[in-house]
């Protein structure tokens, strides 16, 4: 294969900036162009749910590179300007102002964009937690409001319940899950992460949907459960998941599915390829198709979309990770952890704070949890995961 001469990335986010970044550290010297929809310079997300929500850090500190770092990659960087629309067989998009970039390769990097609930949007007092702009603005609506409702018990819901009790506000957590975080550590982990919430003050409502947003004067002022309970609230953070962003590649020929579907070198076509929480490929280690939302995967992957560009020929087979941080808890997860799994703790102890735990499937280790237990979780996951790790180039 010959490299291309010119390289598109749609998405200037972790996954699309570590893309770029590793095309030029392998050696490709032609064009490279980022397109964004973003109107910032590129920024970690990770943060937004807990230092820049709790005001610890200023939103620059946020940033991914200086702009001396950016311009050194010698890229153009569009942004502020949606793709709306892609032709891969020529390789094009077409922006939402009319605009056509073309590359050689086309590496779409767009992320995820949130679920929400009937009735939420145009509603003020209701918010979601996805970039820059709806932290900062999250973040000045918890400093006039005193009774949040978080309605989802995943990641986000918990992170930024932990935030907003730190904040001192009065916050209640709602969701459809038995716990917080049950689907992604299983029962034990997950019982102790909700006791701790319970232990610092967040009141939860799980099992139960939400019926519907209350509201006077186009402001919310409450959340309606299934069960008629009505919760009320100044304040709102709608985070009950999100879906890859691929609306604008209808009609592209692209196959999508939970994301861009791709083969085990991140390829959706001849070359176009997907990378970070967008892509949908084939882990030939593991045997089966993996999507991963976090920023972990986002910059790992990159090295192996950018080396696929570039003529390699290289399979994406990384162990599975994600961490979360809550209160003074750091949980890291590697591999595939599940509420289905059988859970045995390998070292420490829950009671005392700090532990490290394997999951078994039918008597194989499928995942291993840290719990303020980094580099022992590290170690358990050489010991006894076997998908073959990421190695940068």
């Amino acid at each position: 294969m010959t490299p291309p001469g010119s390289v598109l990335i749609v998405g200037a986010s972790a996954a699309g900036l570590s893309t770029a970044e590793a095309l030029r550290r392998q050696g490709h010297q032609g064009r490279l162009t980022l397109l964004d929809a973003e109107p910032h310079l590129p920024y970690d997300r990770p943060p937004l749910s807990k230092q820049v929500l709790a005001g610890d850090w200023e939103p620059g500190r946020a940033q991914l590179r200086t702009q001396a770092q950016l311009d050194a990659l010698d890229a153009e960087f569009v942004r502020g300007e949606p793709a709306v629309s892609l032709d891969a067989a020529a390789r094009e998009v077409r922006t939402a102002t009319g605009r056509v970039l073309r590359g050689d390769a086309v590496v779409i990097a767009t992320g995820l964009t949130p679920c929400r609930l009937p009735g939420q949007r145009g509603l003020a007092g209701v918010h979601e937690l996805r970039g820059l702009d709806d932290a900062l603005t999250l973040r000045a609506h918890l400093t006039a409001a005193r009774r949040l409702v978080v309605v989802g018990e995943g990641v986000l819901g918990g992170e930024v319940a932990a935030t907003a009790r730190k904040l001192g506000l009065d916050v209640t957590l709602v969701g459809l899950g038995p716990a917080i975080l049950a689907d992604q550590l299983g029962g034990p982990a997950a019982e102790l992460l909700t006791r701790t919430h319970v232990e610092r003050g967040v009141v939860l409502r799980l099992g139960v949907a939400v019926e519907e947003l209350t509201s006077a004067g186009g402001r919310v002022t409450g959340v309606r459960l299934a069960t008629g309970e009505l919760l009320p609230a100044d304040a709102v953070v709608v985070a009950i998941g999100s879906r890859p962003a691929t609306g604008w590649l209808a009609g592209s020929g692209l196959p999508l599915g939970d994301g861009v579907e791709c083969d085990s070198r991140c390829r959706a076509a001849e070359g176009v390829y997907a990378v970070g929480d967008v892509a949908s490929w084939w882990h030939e280690g593991l045997g089966r198709r993996l999507r991963l939302e976090n920023r972990t995967n986002a910059t790992e992957q990159a090295q192996v979309v950018a080396a696929n560009v570039l003529g390699a020929d290289r399979a994406y087979e990384p162990i599975p990770y994600f961490w979360t941080d809550q209160y003074d808890i750091k949980i890291q997860a590697h591999g595939l952890p599940s509420a289905a799994a059988e859970v045995s703790i390998a070292e420490g102890d829950p009671e005392q704070g700090r532990f490290a735990a394997l999951y078994r499937e039918n008597g194989q280790v499928t995942g291993v949890l840290g719990w303020n237990m980094p580099k022992q979780a590290r170690v358990l996951r050489q010991q006894h995961l076997t998908a073959r790790p990421v190695t940068t180039a």
